[in-house]
Protein backbone atom coordinates (compact mmCIF):
# COMPACT_ATOMS: atom_id res chain seq x y z
CA UNK A 1 0.00 0.00 0.00
CA UNK A 2 0.96 3.62 -0.78
CA UNK A 3 0.46 5.59 2.08
CA UNK A 4 -0.40 3.50 5.23
CA UNK A 5 -0.49 4.80 8.50
CA UNK A 6 2.19 3.28 11.36
CA UNK A 7 5.47 2.72 10.81
CA UNK A 8 6.14 4.49 8.02
CA UNK A 9 4.95 7.53 9.42
CA UNK A 10 8.12 10.09 10.03
CA UNK A 11 5.76 12.14 12.15
CA UNK A 12 2.62 12.44 13.96
CA UNK A 13 0.11 15.68 13.59
CA UNK A 14 1.49 17.37 17.24
CA UNK A 15 5.02 17.02 16.38
CA UNK A 16 6.50 20.41 16.53
CA UNK A 17 9.17 22.09 14.63
CA UNK A 18 11.77 23.08 17.14
CA UNK A 19 14.09 20.08 15.31
CA UNK A 20 14.19 21.56 12.04
CA UNK A 21 17.32 23.18 11.00
CA UNK A 22 17.45 27.12 10.97
CA UNK A 23 17.37 28.99 7.53
CA UNK A 24 20.79 29.95 6.33
CA UNK A 25 21.10 33.65 7.20
CA UNK A 26 23.14 36.49 5.34
CA UNK A 27 25.30 38.48 7.83
CA UNK A 28 24.19 42.18 6.38
CA UNK A 29 25.37 45.41 6.14
CA UNK A 30 23.66 48.60 5.25
CA UNK A 31 21.65 48.04 1.82
CA UNK A 32 21.25 51.65 1.43
CA UNK A 33 25.44 51.71 0.52
CA UNK A 34 24.90 49.21 -1.83
CA UNK A 35 21.84 51.58 -3.62
CA UNK A 36 24.16 54.47 -3.94
CA UNK A 37 26.88 51.96 -5.10
CA UNK A 38 24.74 50.65 -8.05
CA UNK A 39 23.48 54.18 -8.99
CA UNK A 40 26.68 55.56 -9.12
CA UNK A 41 27.79 52.91 -11.47
CA UNK A 42 24.76 51.84 -13.62
CA UNK A 43 22.68 55.46 -13.56
CA UNK A 44 19.12 56.38 -12.42
CA UNK A 45 17.54 53.76 -14.70
CA UNK A 46 19.30 50.70 -12.49
CA UNK A 47 17.37 51.95 -9.00
CA UNK A 48 14.12 52.44 -8.35
CA UNK A 49 13.38 53.94 -4.96
CA UNK A 50 9.99 55.16 -4.95
CA UNK A 51 7.94 53.24 -2.13
CA UNK A 52 4.71 52.74 -4.22
CA UNK A 53 7.13 51.43 -7.02
CA UNK A 54 8.35 48.75 -4.95
CA UNK A 55 5.46 47.82 -3.11
CA UNK A 56 3.72 45.48 -5.59
CA UNK A 57 7.16 43.84 -5.54
CA UNK A 58 7.18 43.23 -2.20
CA UNK A 59 4.51 40.94 -1.48
CA UNK A 60 4.18 37.76 -3.20
CA UNK A 61 0.90 36.85 -5.70
CA UNK A 62 -1.20 34.84 -3.78
CA UNK A 63 -0.81 37.78 -0.57
CA UNK A 64 0.61 35.52 1.79
CA UNK A 65 4.24 37.07 2.22
CA UNK A 66 5.13 40.29 3.13
CA UNK A 67 8.46 41.55 2.52
CA UNK A 68 9.99 44.97 2.85
CA UNK A 69 12.90 46.71 0.82
CA UNK A 70 14.49 50.33 0.16
CA UNK A 71 15.59 49.33 -3.62
CA UNK A 72 14.46 47.12 -6.87
CA UNK A 73 17.81 47.03 -8.82
CA UNK A 74 16.76 46.84 -12.72
CA UNK A 75 20.00 45.59 -14.73
CA UNK A 76 19.54 45.69 -18.56
CA UNK A 77 22.30 43.20 -19.40
CA UNK A 78 24.70 40.24 -18.08
CA UNK A 79 27.19 42.84 -17.48
CA UNK A 80 25.16 44.39 -15.26
CA UNK A 81 24.13 42.22 -13.60
CA UNK A 82 27.49 40.61 -12.82
CA UNK A 83 28.41 44.21 -11.59
CA UNK A 84 25.67 44.58 -9.05
CA UNK A 85 26.64 41.07 -7.68
CA UNK A 86 29.91 42.32 -7.56
CA UNK A 87 29.15 45.50 -5.17
CA UNK A 88 26.71 43.30 -3.45
CA UNK A 89 29.43 41.20 -2.24
CA UNK A 90 31.72 43.79 -1.31
CA UNK A 91 29.05 45.65 0.86
CA UNK A 92 27.01 41.95 2.35
CA UNK A 93 24.02 43.22 1.07
CA UNK A 94 21.31 40.16 0.16
CA UNK A 95 19.46 40.31 -3.10
CA UNK A 96 16.13 38.46 -3.90
CA UNK A 97 15.73 37.81 -7.38
CA UNK A 98 12.60 38.69 -9.30
CA UNK A 99 10.95 38.04 -12.56
CA UNK A 100 7.10 37.92 -12.66
CA UNK A 101 6.76 37.71 -9.02
CA UNK A 102 4.28 34.55 -9.64
CA UNK A 103 5.95 32.32 -6.81
CA UNK A 104 3.30 29.91 -5.41
CA UNK A 105 5.25 29.77 -2.23
CA UNK A 106 6.81 32.89 -1.56
CA UNK A 107 10.21 32.15 -3.87
CA UNK A 108 10.34 35.71 -5.03
CA UNK A 109 9.35 37.70 -1.81
CA UNK A 110 11.97 39.80 0.12
CA UNK A 111 12.64 39.52 3.79
CA UNK A 112 10.10 41.11 5.80
CA UNK A 113 13.40 43.29 7.81
CA UNK A 114 14.56 45.24 4.62
CA UNK A 115 17.78 44.09 4.83
CA UNK A 116 17.49 42.38 0.93
CA UNK A 117 17.19 44.22 -2.06
CA UNK A 118 15.18 42.92 -4.66
CA UNK A 119 16.98 42.29 -8.35
CA UNK A 120 14.46 42.72 -11.08
CA UNK A 121 15.29 40.93 -14.06
CA UNK A 122 11.99 42.07 -16.15
CA UNK A 123 14.57 44.59 -17.97
CA UNK A 124 16.32 41.91 -19.40
CA UNK A 125 13.41 41.01 -21.70
CA UNK A 126 16.18 40.50 -25.31
CA UNK A 127 14.89 37.26 -27.41
CA UNK A 128 18.47 37.18 -28.37
CA UNK A 129 18.37 34.19 -31.12
CA UNK A 130 16.06 31.63 -32.42
CA UNK A 131 17.86 29.04 -35.04
CA UNK A 132 14.96 27.03 -36.88
CA UNK A 133 17.26 24.54 -37.96
CA UNK A 134 18.80 23.50 -34.46
CA UNK A 135 15.51 24.36 -33.05
CA UNK A 136 16.56 26.08 -30.10
CA UNK A 137 15.76 29.65 -28.78
CA UNK A 138 18.53 31.87 -25.99
CA UNK A 139 16.22 34.55 -23.73
CA UNK A 140 17.11 36.52 -21.75
CA UNK A 141 16.26 35.77 -17.88
CA UNK A 142 13.55 38.39 -18.14
CA UNK A 143 11.34 37.29 -21.21
CA UNK A 144 7.98 36.16 -20.62
CA UNK A 145 6.77 32.73 -21.13
CA UNK A 146 3.81 33.99 -23.78
CA UNK A 147 6.36 36.45 -25.69
CA UNK A 148 8.53 33.08 -26.24
CA UNK A 149 5.29 31.14 -27.44
CA UNK A 150 4.84 33.84 -29.51
CA UNK A 151 8.51 34.43 -31.26
CA UNK A 152 8.71 31.00 -31.61
CA UNK A 153 5.48 30.37 -33.67
CA UNK A 154 6.92 32.92 -35.92
CA UNK A 155 9.00 30.70 -37.20
CA UNK A 156 7.31 27.93 -37.28
CA UNK A 157 8.57 26.66 -34.16
CA UNK A 158 7.07 25.76 -30.63
CA UNK A 159 8.77 26.36 -26.76
CA UNK A 160 6.21 23.55 -25.07
CA UNK A 161 5.87 24.80 -21.83
CA UNK A 162 2.84 26.77 -20.71
CA UNK A 163 1.47 27.40 -17.42
CA UNK A 164 -1.69 29.66 -16.25
CA UNK A 165 0.92 32.23 -15.49
CA UNK A 166 2.21 32.39 -18.80
CA UNK A 167 1.75 36.23 -19.47
CA UNK A 168 3.83 37.33 -16.15
CA UNK A 169 6.02 34.12 -15.34
CA UNK A 170 9.41 34.55 -17.25
CA UNK A 171 12.31 32.56 -18.11
CA UNK A 172 14.67 32.70 -15.57
CA UNK A 173 11.57 31.96 -12.38
CA UNK A 174 10.84 29.24 -15.06
CA UNK A 175 14.39 27.87 -15.03
CA UNK A 176 14.93 28.76 -10.73
CA UNK A 177 12.03 26.73 -10.49
CA UNK A 178 12.02 24.18 -12.35
CA UNK A 179 8.75 24.76 -13.92
CA UNK A 180 6.24 22.08 -14.79
CA UNK A 181 2.87 22.78 -16.85
CA UNK A 182 0.66 20.64 -18.49
CA UNK A 183 3.35 19.66 -21.56
CA UNK A 184 5.64 17.76 -19.02
CA UNK A 185 4.22 14.06 -19.94
CA UNK A 186 5.63 14.57 -23.63
CA UNK A 187 8.47 16.87 -23.21
CA UNK A 188 9.78 17.13 -19.29
CA UNK A 189 9.78 20.00 -16.99
CA UNK A 190 12.35 22.85 -17.55
CA UNK A 191 15.41 20.49 -16.76
CA UNK A 192 14.71 18.82 -19.81
CA UNK A 193 14.12 21.82 -21.93
CA UNK A 194 17.42 23.99 -20.96
CA UNK A 195 20.11 22.85 -23.21
CA UNK A 196 22.01 25.74 -21.39
CA UNK A 197 22.22 28.32 -19.03
CA UNK A 198 23.93 31.52 -18.53
CA UNK A 199 24.05 33.26 -14.90
CA UNK A 200 26.17 34.82 -12.97
CA UNK A 201 27.28 33.55 -9.42
CA UNK A 202 27.72 35.26 -5.86
CA UNK A 203 31.20 36.16 -6.46
CA UNK A 204 30.35 38.09 -9.07
CA UNK A 205 32.00 36.12 -12.05
CA UNK A 206 29.41 34.53 -15.66
CA UNK A 207 29.23 31.41 -16.13
CA UNK A 208 28.42 30.56 -19.34
CA UNK A 209 26.72 27.63 -20.79
CA UNK A 210 24.76 29.01 -24.21
CA UNK A 211 27.54 27.32 -26.03
CA UNK A 212 25.39 24.47 -27.50
CA UNK A 213 27.65 21.55 -26.57
CA UNK A 214 25.87 18.00 -26.85
CA UNK A 215 28.42 16.35 -25.04
CA UNK A 216 30.55 18.19 -21.94
CA UNK A 217 32.44 16.20 -19.49
CA UNK A 218 34.42 18.79 -17.07
CA UNK A 219 32.72 17.58 -14.13
CA UNK A 220 29.94 18.87 -12.37
CA UNK A 221 27.00 20.70 -14.16
CA UNK A 222 26.44 24.36 -13.46
CA UNK A 223 23.45 24.43 -15.59
CA UNK A 224 21.53 21.45 -13.44
CA UNK A 225 22.39 22.93 -10.10
CA UNK A 226 20.91 26.14 -10.98
CA UNK A 227 17.61 24.42 -12.55
CA UNK A 228 15.18 24.48 -9.69
CA UNK A 229 17.54 26.51 -7.14
CA UNK A 230 15.25 28.98 -6.28
CA UNK A 231 17.85 31.83 -6.61
CA UNK A 232 19.90 30.61 -3.94
CA UNK A 233 23.00 29.74 -5.89
CA UNK A 234 23.07 32.56 -8.41
CA UNK A 235 20.91 34.55 -10.88
CA UNK A 236 20.19 33.49 -13.72
CA UNK A 237 20.53 35.76 -16.76
CA UNK A 238 19.75 34.02 -19.79
CA UNK A 239 19.15 30.36 -21.34
CA UNK A 240 19.40 28.26 -24.04
CA UNK A 241 16.12 26.48 -25.10
CA UNK A 242 14.74 23.51 -26.60
CA UNK A 243 12.29 24.20 -29.47
CA UNK A 244 9.85 21.60 -31.51
CA UNK A 245 7.91 22.13 -34.55
CA UNK A 246 4.42 24.12 -34.21
CA UNK A 247 1.13 22.51 -33.93
CA UNK A 248 -0.57 21.65 -37.32
CA UNK A 249 -3.62 20.46 -35.49
CA UNK A 250 -4.89 19.01 -31.77
CA UNK A 251 -7.51 17.69 -30.48
CA UNK A 252 -8.88 17.68 -26.96
CA UNK A 253 -10.57 14.28 -25.66
CA UNK A 254 -12.91 14.92 -22.40
CA UNK A 255 -13.31 11.44 -20.71
CA UNK A 256 -15.96 10.09 -17.69
CA UNK A 257 -14.74 7.49 -15.35
CA UNK A 258 -14.99 5.23 -12.87
CA UNK A 259 -11.81 5.91 -10.41
CA UNK A 260 -8.09 7.15 -11.30
CA UNK A 261 -6.87 4.10 -11.45
CA UNK A 262 -9.32 3.23 -14.60
CA UNK A 263 -7.78 7.11 -15.99
CA UNK A 264 -4.08 5.41 -15.21
CA UNK A 265 -5.23 2.17 -17.30
CA UNK A 266 -6.70 4.89 -20.06
CA UNK A 267 -3.41 6.55 -20.51
CA UNK A 268 -1.30 3.62 -20.97
CA UNK A 269 -3.83 1.94 -23.68
CA UNK A 270 -2.91 5.56 -25.00
CA UNK A 271 1.13 5.74 -24.99
CA UNK A 272 0.78 2.25 -25.86
CA UNK A 273 -0.65 3.12 -29.55
CA UNK A 274 0.86 6.64 -29.91
CA UNK A 275 3.19 9.28 -29.11
CA UNK A 276 1.13 12.38 -29.79
CA UNK A 277 -0.74 12.63 -26.14
CA UNK A 278 0.94 15.98 -24.45
CA UNK A 279 -1.67 16.40 -21.76
CA UNK A 280 -3.35 13.75 -19.50
CA UNK A 281 -5.20 16.04 -16.69
CA UNK A 282 -7.52 14.71 -14.15
CA UNK A 283 -10.48 15.53 -11.74
CA UNK A 284 -13.06 14.73 -9.79
CA UNK A 285 -17.06 15.43 -10.25
CA UNK A 286 -17.08 17.62 -7.36
CA UNK A 287 -14.35 19.54 -8.98
CA UNK A 288 -16.13 19.97 -11.87
CA UNK A 289 -19.32 21.02 -10.22
CA UNK A 290 -17.59 23.62 -8.60
CA UNK A 291 -16.09 24.86 -12.22
CA UNK A 292 -19.63 24.45 -13.79
CA UNK A 293 -21.04 26.77 -11.14
CA UNK A 294 -18.78 29.45 -10.25
CA UNK A 295 -16.84 30.57 -13.91
CA UNK A 296 -18.59 31.93 -16.46
CA UNK A 297 -19.45 30.40 -19.74
CA UNK A 298 -18.21 26.75 -18.43
CA UNK A 299 -20.41 23.61 -19.94
CA UNK A 300 -20.33 20.17 -18.80
CA UNK A 301 -18.55 18.42 -21.80
CA UNK A 302 -20.66 15.15 -21.26
CA UNK A 303 -24.36 14.64 -20.43
CA UNK A 304 -23.65 12.19 -17.88
CA UNK A 305 -22.02 12.34 -14.42
CA UNK A 306 -18.87 9.89 -13.71
CA UNK A 307 -16.40 9.97 -10.56
CA UNK A 308 -14.04 10.96 -12.16
CA UNK A 309 -13.06 12.74 -15.16
CA UNK A 310 -9.93 13.09 -17.35
CA UNK A 311 -8.73 15.63 -20.15
CA UNK A 312 -6.76 14.00 -22.86
CA UNK A 313 -5.30 16.33 -25.79
CA UNK A 314 -3.35 14.51 -28.48
CA UNK A 315 -1.63 17.23 -31.41
CA UNK A 316 0.05 16.68 -34.83
CA UNK A 317 2.64 18.35 -36.28
CA UNK A 318 2.39 17.80 -40.09
CA UNK A 319 -0.46 17.61 -42.69
CA UNK A 320 0.39 13.53 -43.37
CA UNK A 321 -0.14 12.67 -40.36
CA UNK A 322 -3.08 10.60 -38.82
CA UNK A 323 -5.81 13.99 -37.70
CA UNK A 324 -5.40 14.01 -33.34
CA UNK A 325 -9.22 14.23 -33.47
CA UNK A 326 -9.26 10.08 -35.73
CA UNK A 327 -6.41 9.37 -33.95
CA UNK A 328 -8.22 9.99 -29.71
CA UNK A 329 -11.71 8.30 -31.90
CA UNK A 330 -9.77 4.88 -32.91
CA UNK A 331 -7.31 4.96 -29.57
CA UNK A 332 -10.55 5.46 -27.50
CA UNK A 333 -13.46 3.37 -29.69
CA UNK A 334 -12.34 -0.19 -27.72
CA UNK A 335 -11.66 1.34 -24.47
CA UNK A 336 -15.35 2.26 -24.21
CA UNK A 337 -16.41 -0.48 -25.11
CA UNK A 338 -14.23 -2.63 -22.55
CA UNK A 339 -15.66 -0.27 -19.83
CA UNK A 340 -12.31 1.26 -19.55
CA UNK A 341 -13.60 4.88 -20.23
CA UNK A 342 -17.38 5.39 -19.40
CA UNK A 343 -18.42 8.01 -21.66
CA UNK A 344 -16.03 10.29 -24.21
CA UNK A 345 -16.60 13.24 -26.26
CA UNK A 346 -14.02 14.72 -28.46
CA UNK A 347 -13.20 18.75 -28.92
CA UNK A 348 -15.12 19.39 -32.85
CA UNK A 349 -13.49 22.94 -33.34
CA UNK A 350 -10.58 24.76 -31.23
CA UNK A 351 -13.09 26.67 -29.11
CA UNK A 352 -14.43 23.55 -28.08
CA UNK A 353 -11.17 22.50 -26.96
CA UNK A 354 -10.45 25.68 -25.61
CA UNK A 355 -13.57 25.29 -23.40
CA UNK A 356 -12.63 22.07 -21.80
CA UNK A 357 -8.93 23.37 -20.93
CA UNK A 358 -10.79 26.56 -19.66
CA UNK A 359 -12.35 23.77 -16.86
CA UNK A 360 -9.23 22.64 -16.05
CA UNK A 361 -7.48 25.84 -15.80
CA UNK A 362 -10.45 27.25 -13.66
CA UNK A 363 -10.18 24.45 -11.02
CA UNK A 364 -8.37 26.54 -8.52
CA UNK A 365 -10.35 29.42 -9.03
CA UNK A 366 -13.32 27.18 -8.66
CA UNK A 367 -12.81 25.70 -5.64
CA UNK A 368 -11.65 28.57 -3.49
CA UNK A 369 -15.42 30.09 -4.70
CA UNK A 370 -17.65 26.90 -3.77
CA UNK A 371 -15.82 25.40 -1.21
CA UNK A 372 -13.86 28.18 1.40
CA UNK A 373 -10.96 27.61 3.10
CA UNK A 374 -8.61 24.81 1.66
CA UNK A 375 -4.88 23.64 2.01
CA UNK A 376 -3.26 22.79 -1.44
CA UNK A 377 -0.53 20.41 -1.69
CA UNK A 378 1.43 20.29 -4.69
CA UNK A 379 2.92 16.83 -4.40
CA UNK A 380 4.08 13.52 -6.87
CA UNK A 381 4.71 10.25 -6.16
CA UNK A 382 5.78 7.45 -8.59
CA UNK A 383 2.90 7.75 -11.73
CA UNK A 384 1.86 4.10 -11.01
CA UNK A 385 1.33 5.02 -7.38
CA UNK A 386 -1.01 7.65 -7.88
CA UNK A 387 -3.95 5.92 -8.03
CA UNK A 388 -4.17 4.60 -4.79
CA UNK A 389 -2.43 7.22 -3.45
CA UNK A 390 -4.51 9.74 -4.55
CA UNK A 391 -7.65 7.20 -2.44
CA UNK A 392 -5.59 5.96 0.87
CA UNK A 393 -4.22 9.87 1.40
CA UNK A 394 -7.94 11.41 1.17
CA UNK A 395 -9.79 8.54 3.34
CA UNK A 396 -6.74 9.15 6.22
CA UNK A 397 -7.27 12.45 6.22
CA UNK A 398 -10.88 12.28 6.10
CA UNK A 399 -10.41 10.10 9.16
CA UNK A 400 -8.32 12.09 10.78
CA UNK A 401 -9.84 15.50 10.61
CA UNK A 402 -13.72 14.44 10.28
CA UNK A 403 -15.54 16.81 8.21
CA UNK A 404 -12.93 17.85 5.95
CA UNK A 405 -13.07 16.80 2.79
CA UNK A 406 -10.02 15.72 0.70
CA UNK A 407 -9.22 15.18 -3.27
CA UNK A 408 -7.21 16.08 -5.59
CA UNK A 409 -6.61 17.23 -9.64
CA UNK A 410 -3.72 17.21 -11.75
CA UNK A 411 -1.34 16.08 -13.70
CA UNK A 412 -1.65 12.46 -13.54
CA UNK A 413 0.76 11.28 -16.48
CA UNK A 414 3.55 12.55 -14.63
CA UNK A 415 2.67 11.65 -10.99
CA UNK A 416 1.97 15.51 -10.18
CA UNK A 417 -1.43 16.37 -8.11
CA UNK A 418 -2.79 19.17 -6.45
CA UNK A 419 -4.44 17.97 -3.54
CA UNK A 420 -6.66 19.76 -1.65
CA UNK A 421 -7.69 19.51 1.62
CA UNK A 422 -11.62 21.69 2.79
CA UNK A 423 -12.45 22.45 5.72
CA UNK A 424 -16.14 21.53 5.43
CA UNK A 425 -18.38 21.31 8.56
CA UNK A 426 -15.15 21.65 10.93
CA UNK A 427 -14.64 25.36 10.37
CA UNK A 428 -14.69 29.18 9.06
CA UNK A 429 -12.46 31.39 8.18
CA UNK A 430 -10.20 30.79 10.69
CA UNK A 431 -9.73 26.95 10.29
CA UNK A 432 -6.49 27.31 8.17
CA UNK A 433 -4.68 29.13 11.14
CA UNK A 434 -6.02 27.04 13.51
CA UNK A 435 -5.97 23.35 11.75
CA UNK A 436 -3.85 24.08 8.12
CA UNK A 437 -0.55 23.14 10.04
CA UNK A 438 -1.44 20.06 10.98
CA UNK A 439 -3.66 18.96 7.91
CA UNK A 440 -0.02 19.76 5.85
CA UNK A 441 1.92 17.62 8.11
CA UNK A 442 -0.43 14.99 8.02
CA UNK A 443 -0.47 14.90 4.14
CA UNK A 444 3.37 15.66 3.83
CA UNK A 445 4.00 12.87 5.80
CA UNK A 446 1.63 10.31 3.80
CA UNK A 447 3.48 11.81 0.92
CA UNK A 448 6.77 11.43 2.00
CA UNK A 449 5.91 7.41 3.31
CA UNK A 450 4.96 7.07 -0.32
CA UNK A 451 8.43 8.01 -1.48
CA UNK A 452 6.89 11.39 -3.06
CA UNK A 453 7.74 15.03 -2.64
CA UNK A 454 6.24 17.60 -0.90
CA UNK A 455 6.78 20.09 -3.95
CA UNK A 456 6.23 18.91 -7.17
CA UNK A 457 6.44 21.68 -9.23
CA UNK A 458 5.86 25.36 -7.20
CA UNK A 459 9.38 24.63 -5.46
CA UNK A 460 10.21 25.38 -1.57
CA UNK A 461 10.23 29.07 -1.13
CA UNK A 462 9.55 30.04 2.15
CA UNK A 463 6.46 27.98 2.44
CA UNK A 464 7.70 24.72 2.60
CA UNK A 465 11.49 25.66 3.89
CA UNK A 466 10.66 23.81 7.10
CA UNK A 467 8.53 21.05 6.19
CA UNK A 468 11.32 19.62 4.22
CA UNK A 469 13.99 20.48 6.65
CA UNK A 470 11.61 18.43 9.23
CA UNK A 471 11.11 15.51 6.96
CA UNK A 472 14.42 15.45 5.12
CA UNK A 473 17.18 16.77 7.18
CA UNK A 474 19.81 14.94 5.41
CA UNK A 475 18.73 16.21 1.75
CA UNK A 476 18.54 19.71 3.22
CA UNK A 477 22.13 19.59 4.86
CA UNK A 478 23.27 18.34 1.51
CA UNK A 479 21.85 21.12 -0.44
CA UNK A 480 23.35 23.91 2.44
CA UNK A 481 26.88 22.31 1.79
CA UNK A 482 26.38 23.12 -2.14
CA UNK A 483 25.15 26.63 -1.07
CA UNK A 484 27.20 27.38 1.31
CA UNK A 485 30.36 26.49 -1.24
CA UNK A 486 28.89 28.80 -3.83
CA UNK A 487 27.58 31.70 -1.63
CA UNK A 488 29.32 31.47 1.72
CA UNK A 489 27.84 34.78 2.40
CA UNK A 490 24.32 33.53 2.26
CA UNK A 491 24.02 36.77 -0.08
CA UNK A 492 21.86 35.12 -2.79
CA UNK A 493 17.86 34.91 -1.83
CA UNK A 494 17.99 34.34 1.91
CA UNK A 495 15.27 32.65 3.77
CA UNK A 496 14.26 30.26 0.52
CA UNK A 497 14.49 26.69 0.30
CA UNK A 498 17.23 26.01 2.96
Amino acid sequence: MCCRSGSGRKANLSRRRGGALRPLEASVSDPLKLVEAVRARLGPKAVLTDPADIEPWATDWRGRWHGKSVAILQPSSTEEVAAIVALASENGVPLVPQGGNSSMVGGATPPADGSALILSLRRMNRIRSIDRGAMRAVADAGVILQSLHEAALEHGLRFPLTLGAKGSATVGGLISTNAGGTQVLRFGPMRALADGIEAVLPDGTVHDGLTGLKKDNRGYSLDQLLVGAEGTLGIVTAARLKLVPAIHLRAVAWLGLSSPQKALDTLRALEADTDRIEGFEILPQESLDAALRHIPGTRAPLDSRHEWHALVEATTHGADAEPPAELLTRLLAPLVERGVVENATISATEAQAEAFWRIRDSLSEAERAAFGPATQHDISVAVEDMPLFMAEAAAEVERAFPGTSASGFGHLGDGNIHFHVRAGTRGGPDWLEQEGNAVQWLVDDLVIAAGGSISAEHGIGVMKRDELARLQPDRVRHLRAIKAALDPKGLMNPGKLV
